[in-house]
């Protein structure tokens, strides 16, 4: 499940990621918000946490997954990702090498650094 966190505001989304993502947290989601951030401001923030609870991505939404930042590429100006278990950590800095904007992730416990960083 994805959720909007209520710290999301103009060019900044900040996202909760519980359980396993699926097409339709991509579609209802993530997506309209994204490509509202763009359109409005440009470039996108997005900070994403998860928790231990965290199991990854179902097939359809790690299909969307990469459709999106191959769209999106060029439309970050940053990534923050939070508690994400090790192989997340890995998956994101080897993407970021291929997208523009600044990539950083965080532990869990770091959350408001990461929300300070990526709001300023």
């Amino acid at each position: 499940m994805l959720d909007v966190l209520p710290e999301s505001e103009s060019n900044v989304l900040i996202l909760h990621a519980t359980g396993k993502l699926t097409d339709d947290d991509y579609q209802r989601v993530l997506i309209p918000r994204l490509e509202a951030i763009i359109e409005a401001y440009g470039k996108a923030r997005i900070l994403i946490e998860m928790k231990e609870d965290f199991e990854g991505w179902e097939l359809g939404a790690a299909w969307e997954d990469a459709k999106l930042g191959v769209r999106h590429r060029t439309d970050f100006e940053k990534i923050a990702v939070v508690g994400a278990p090790q192989w997340v950590d890995w998956g994101a800095k080897i993407g970021a090498h291929f997208m523009s904007g600044e990539l950083r992730t965080y532990d869990e416990d770091d959350f408001d650094d990461a929300l300070d960083w990526i709001q300023h």
